[in-house]
């Protein structure tokens, strides 16, 4: 497995494991390895992967519609009831 092929396979598996669909995860695999054939440096020392990763992360919330993001777990907003009040 060279560098190309290790890049594309794990933003894949990650894209597909934050909630992505396969051809939207694809696709975000394509930009990252786009990004690592195009740069000639990284932005610090040993982040190329998660350049290529946040590049290819950005494609696919651009690039997809409502039906393939993934949702979103909203946190619940329960007032503390034994937290005494300001005044």
């Amino acid at each position: 497995m060279n560098h190309i092929q290790f890049i594309e396979k794990h933003i894949k598996q990650k894209l597909i494991e934050a909630g992505y669909s396969a051809a939207i995860a694809q696709g975000g695999a394509n930009e990252g390895v786009d990004l690592y054939k195009r740069s000639s440096q990284a932005s610090a020392k040993g982040r190329m992967f998660d350049d290529c990763y946040r590049h290819a992360r950005l494609w696919a919330e651009k690039n997809s519609t409502a039906v393939d993001k993934p949702i979103k777990k909203k946190q619940s907003r329960t007032a503390p009831t034994d937290r005494p009040g300001l005044f």
